[in-house]
């Protein structure tokens, strides 16, 4: 799992009927010094990606996401997605390294 900052939404004209009533949204996964202050400049190296969403997750919310074969394992079996919103993060509390 992933934790990114949701910066838009998709809208689609026309969805697969097993995708119906979620949203897809856009977000930018967090960098190591975001965790430190979300409302950071910083951008992390890793390119935003298009997240299915059936939370409720909204702009700047933080999200936790998983990818790849895990993203579709709470949905019906041969659902075409890559990544998967599975929770809606409500605070942070970061307890780093020194560096």
């Amino acid at each position: 799992m992933r934790f990114g900052k949701v910066i838009g939404r998709v809208v689609l004209g026309q969805t697969l009927e097993s995708l119906a009533g979620a949203r897809w949204l856009m977000v930018k996964p967090l960098s190591r010094a975001q965790f430190k202050d979300t409302e950071s400049k910083e951008s992390s190296a890793d390119p935003a990606l298009v997240v299915y969403d059936k939370l409720g997750a909204g702009l700047g919310d933080v999200i936790g996401f998983t990818e790849g074969g895990e993203a579709m394992l709470p949905l019906p079996r041969g659902t075409p997605v890559d990544a998967y919103s599975a929770l809606i993060v409500d605070r942070i509390n970061f307890f780093g390294t020194k560096s």
